[in-house]
Formats: C-alpha cells, sequence, structure tokens
C-alpha cells in the first residue's frame, strides 16, 4: 500500500475517533467537567510527545542525513517549526470561529451561523493532527505512521465529547450534538492526504513537514487545549491527564515505531 493511502487512511481512522468519543452524548451518560477537563489534558499529552518523537527527532534524523555538521539541521527544524505555528496562528486569526469560553475570535461573521464558528474553531484544530499523521506516514510508512495514528486516535475521543458536550451546552440537541462532532473529525484526513502526498513526491521537503506539522501542533496545545482546561479549576486533572497522554503516546512511540 502507497504511503499516501496509508496517511489518508491512518487520518480517516483517527478522525473517526471523534465520532466514536461523542458517543455518550447519545445514551445519556454525561461525564462531569473534571473528568472532561482530565480526558482533554490526556489529548494535550498525546500531542506534545507525538510532536517531539514522531516529528521533531525524525525531522532532525532527517535533516541530518542530508546537510554536515548539528547546526543546520537544528535550524531547518526549529524553522520548521515557527513555520508551523505560524501558519496555525494565521488560520486562527483569519478564520471566523467561536470558542466555547472565550467567545468569537477572528473577523466580524454577522452572516454565519453559529454551529459553523464552531466548526471553523475545531477545523482549525483538528486540520494539523491529520496533517501530522500524513507527514509520518509518508515519511516512514506503516511502522512510521502506526504509532502517532493510535495516539491522535485515542486524543480524538476525548475531544468528540468535549465538543459534543460543550454543543449541548449551547442548546443543540443530543443527535445533532454528536454529528456536528463526528463532522469535525472529518477534515483531519484531508490533512492526512495533503501530508502524506507532500512527503512522498518531495523527499527533500521530508524534514520541512516533519518540523511544521510539530509546529502547527504545539500552537495547538498552547493556544487551544491547555486553556481549555483550567479554566473551570481542575487544574490538578488536567495535568494528570497530560502525564498520562503523555507516557502512553511515548510507550507506543518506543513499541510500534
Amino acid at each position: 500500500m502507497s504511503p499516501v493511502l496509508l496517511g489518508f487512511l491512518g487520518s480517516l481512522v483517527a478522525g473517526l475517533m471523534t465520532a466514536v468519543g461523542a458517543l455518550p452524548v447519545l445514551v445519556h451518560r454525561m461525564p462531569g467537567r473534571g473528568f472532561r477537563d482530565m480526558s482533554l489534558g490526556f489529548a494535550a499529552g498525546v500531542m506534545l510527545a507525538a510532536s517531539f518523537f514522531s516529528l521533531i527527532i525524525p525531522a532532525l534524523d532527517a535533516a541530518g542525513e542530508r546537510l554536515d555538521g548539528a547546526a543546520m539541521p537544528a535550524f531547518i527544524v526549529c524553522i520548521g517549526i515557527l513555520i508551523g505555528m505560524a501558519a496555525v496562528a494565521y488560520l486562527n486569526e483569519k478564520l471566523p470561529h467561536e470558542h466555547f469560553k472565550l467567545g468569537h475570535e477572528g473577523p466580524e461573521s454577522a452572516s454565519l451561523r453559529r454551529v459553523w464558528l464552531f466548526i471553523f474553531a475545531i477545523t482549525i484544530h483538528n486540520f494539523p493532527e491529520g496533517l501530522a499523521v500524513g507527514v509520518a506516514f509518508g515519511a516512514g510508512g506503516l511502522e512510521g505512521g502506526l504509532p502517532l495514528a493510535i495516539g491522535i486516535g485515542l486524543q480524538n475521543a476525548p475531544e468528540g465529547l468535549a465538543v459534543a458536550v460543550s454543543l449541548l451546552g449551547e442548546g443543540y440537541n443530543r443527535y445533532r450534538a454528536w454529528g456536528i462532532a463526528a463532522l469535525t473529525g472529518l477534515v483531519e484526513p484531508i490533512g492526512g492526504l495533503i501530508g502524506a502526498g507532500a512527503i512522498s513526491y518531495s523527499e527533500p521537503f521530508l524534514p520541512w513537514g516533519l518540523a511544521f506539522a510539530a509546529g502547527a501542533m504545539i500552537y495547538v496545545i498552547s493556544h487551544e487545549i491547555i486553556p481549555e482546561t483550567h479554566r473551570s479549576g481542575h487544574q490538578n486533572k488536567a495535568t494528570l491527564g497530560l502525564a498520562i497522554g503523555l507516557v502512553v503516546m511515548l510507550f507506543l512511540d518506543v513499541t510500534l515505531g
């Protein structure tokens, strides 16, 4: 199976875990806010570990194979990370979207229905995850992409639940809340296809693509997930979740990769 197809399928399965995670809203089993914050902390830990162990370290190795010395490979990876963060920050500023607690961000968009503002917000969040999975499959095939796909899938489940529960709080019924949460995960295979395709057909782009994907995810961790987990007084649970997510992803990367 080609790396591009693997990247698409891997990111598709990871994205579908958003729908799986949102299923409790259909059966009236609603977790408390503390559990949701710990789950989002787990998601942040997975993404943080994946950024370094599945993306940044392979980016340094890939750059080191093409360039002599240590300074230039490190410089390329640092620039790639910053470009990835800047790209997501740009989207965050230019696309109108709505945060569950902070409210509206981006340009004024009175003509857009509130539900689409939420979808834009989660799209900004999920696209870098799909991109990272696609880049990992494009760079390392099944062995390189599988740990990251599993890790992203695991962290998508609590994210899907958080989105669905938040939409319930905005007045949407259970089926619509679940449907919107499921829909937000389907942007990931688009990112996966782009990431795997770019890496597969342009090998010199490999360290840049890996670093870019890592930077995009680090921005999401810092700007979106961690602030969300600390707003309701559950910082300790969120930090515990982050620690568990980080070591789980590290274990997956070492044993499967």
